[in-house]
């Protein structure tokens, strides 16, 4: 199926591993065009070359997501590359794990700088770039926590359903743009952060790390962790042509792990 996508221009921050770099490399497979970034430079820089051994045009950056002059940079050296966004991921690493105890004020302002603003300063630093082209496509990166809390995961939790909100409002704020945005939600998906999660909670468990990989494979009528490319593919089809009556929707790639209606 042709999804539409080749030649559009994706910017995808975050990218230098887990699901951002599959989201990265799934929209380098539909020939679309890269802008990806992530703090370290050497890092995103591998997933730059992935992507170009893939046949994409690329632009990689560093960038610290918390900084609003580094998103603001970011934005612009996309629409001087390429000449403007068509896609807008937002993606940035997670906050630390932890229970409501353990964290200050500081890193509940840092968990909302990383998490949740982070998200508003592309989404509002990219609009003026959708909208010269007549539309676009936002697609917030989340987690199943929006709609099932995780336990030890109190910052991701609260900021997270944050982002969910702001895409639902800003469905309906955006459609008379023609710009569609649409959430997706990751459960258990095979990364570099799961696996820290899953130590997380074996050390405050007390346990060894596979009895907390098996009491979350329980949970999952698929009976697995998910594969990132399995994510990335639901995300590269929500931005695709092949989607495009699709806005204001919650993705759930995740097994069947959440049991909640909605």
């Amino acid at each position: 199926m042709d999804l539409g996508l080749r030649g559009k221009v994706a910017l995808v921050p975050a990218a230098s591993q887990g699901l951002g770099k599959a989201v990265a490399l799934a929209f380098a497979r539909e020939g679309a065009r890269l802008a990806i970034c992530s703090r370290r430079l050497d890092a995103i820089e591998s997933t730059a070359e992935e992507a170009r051994r893939l046949g994409a045009e690329v632009l990689a950056l560093a960038a610290d997501l918390t900084r609003a002059e580094d998103i603001a940079n970011l934005v612009q050296r996309t629409v001087d590359q390429f000449g403007g966004i068509d896609i807008l991921i937002t993606n940035a690493g997670g906050p630390p794990a932890g229970r409501f105890d353990d964290f200050d004020d500081a890193a509940w302002q840092a968990g909302y700088e990383l998490t949740l603003l982070s998200a508003i300063r592309l989404i509002r630093a990219a609009l003026p770039s959708m909208r010269q082209r007549g539309g676009g496509v936002v697609i917030t990166m989340t987690s199943s926590s929006i709609k099932q809390p995780i336990s030890n995961l109190i910052l991701s939790n609260v900021f997270r359903a944050g982002v969910a909100a702001l895409a639902k409002t800003l469905a309906d704020e955006l459609a008379p743009d023609n710009i569609r945005v649409n959430n997706v939600v990751p459960g258990r998906i095979a990364t570099e952060r799961i696996v820290q999660l899953d130590q997380a909670n074996a050390a405050r468990l007390g346990v060894d790390v596979e009895t907390v990989r098996q009491s979350m494979l329980a949970q999952i009528p698929l009976r697995r962790y998910g594969e990132p490319e399995e994510f990335a593919d639901a995300v590269v089809f929500l931005a695709s042509e092949r989607a495009s009556y699709i806005t204001g929707a919650t993705l759930q790639v995740d097994g069947g792990m959440i049991r909640s209606l909605w």
